[in-house]
């Protein structure tokens, strides 16, 4: 009996070691965010959040997890296709849980770790935040952040990839949001034919209608579309027409400040030739048509931006049909396939 006592506490003992090596642990084993040197300076504070390659991982999971969803099934990544720079493609409104329609184009992940504000109407003023607006929205995602907690506490692999991710090891808000943050920061767009011709990098030249198409855009769309991020990152009122289906008064919802009235936030123009349709109620599916629209389509709204008001005093952009030509030859220049095509963001 004392034998068979001895061989059960072994067994006890060498069980319960097994089992306390099979705990996961915080792994801060660091990632190197790419930092181009064209770009300005980046916003987001990674001391806050230093990115860790388990920090990434779960991100990316989570990224592309239904169950954060009411019905377990719309992931961020349903309205963020990565060949269309995470772009809703063929969609000129986000959908979301039981068909809904969202009100809104899906904006491009790119480059958010630069970025001063998000979303159209600048909701959300730190990138940590920002993925609470579709999670909680009922056109969207319809759910609560609770319910989403739950649902990953109880999941065992996500236990693991949380402790593992984090040093308090929590299934908790602030951690969820810290991961796809984390997922967010790493996704750079910056290898454009652009990116290495400004970068004088393997010997890339531009056509002739390429270069005058870069001069175009640097005489009469820089000022908005400004630095190697194309966007200034501010709110405008661009002249187009009102959607009376929609009505979406733009920034102004936020303060209910007039002065915000139809104003969106200037878009990125990176890997814009994929991110179709334009504009933030998606009317535009092409780009000749948004540079028609600027050359003859603009209204005067009311609160039109002062910079497309013209010497006749109506507003827009003039454009001859040549320089349409080669604005859209420069504007694919910044697609950046190397981004389109990145394993690290893939789903699998």
């Amino acid at each position: 009996m004392r034998y068979i006592r001895e061989m059960l506490l072994v067994m006890v003992l060498v069980f319960s070691c097994s089992e306390s090596s099979d705990i996961a642990k915080y792994e801060p084993v660091s990632v190197e965010v790419e930092m181009p040197s064209n770009f300005p300076d980046m916003v987001y504070n990674m001391d806050n959040n230093p990115i860790t390659e388990a920090g990434f991982e779960l991100g990316k999971d989570l990224f592309y997890e239904g169950k954060l969803s009411s019905n377990n099934a719309i992931a961020c990544a349903f309205c963020h296709e990565q060949a269309f720079a995470f772009t809703h493609h063929g969609h000129n409104l986000s959908h979301g849980v039981d068909g809904g329609v969202g009100t809104r184009n899906a904006q491009p992940i790119q480059n958010l770790a630069y970025q001063t504000s998000f979303m159209w109407d600048g909701a959300a003023t730190h990138l940590d935040l920002q993925p609470i607006i579709p999670l909680t929205s009922e056109v969207e995602m319809n759910e609560t952040l609770s319910n989403v907690i739950s649902k990953l506490e109880a999941d065992t692999d996500y236990q693991d990839k949380f402790a593992r991710a984090f040093e308090d090891g929590e299934v908790n808000t602030e951690n969820m949001l810290k991961a796809l943050s984390q997922f967010m920061v790493m996704m750079v767009s910056s290898n454009s034919k652009y990116d290495k011709y400004v970068r004088n990098e393997d010997n890339v030249t531009f056509t002739a209608l390429e270069t005058d198409g870069l001069n175009t855009f640097n005489n009469k769309c820089a000022t908005c579309h400004a630095t190697d991020l194309f966007s200034d990152q501010s709110f405008r009122n661009n002249g187009l027409p009102i959607n009376p289906l929609l009505d979406d008064k733009g920034s102004y919802d936020i303060l209910e400040n007039t002065e915000d009235l139809y104003k969106f936030k200037v878009p990125s123009l990176r890997n814009v030739v994929v991110t179709y349709p334009y504009m933030h109620d998606g009317r535009f599916t092409t780009l000749e048509a948004v540079l028609d629209f600027y050359d003859n389509g603009a209204i005067d709204n009311g609160n039109v931006d002062p910079l497309l008001l013209r010497e006749d005093g109506s507003y827009g952009i003039t454009l001859s049909d040549y320089e349409k030509e080669s604005l859209i030859a420069f504007l694919n220049t910044l697609t950046d396939t190397e981004f389109l095509e990145d394993e690290r963001f893939a789903e699998f």
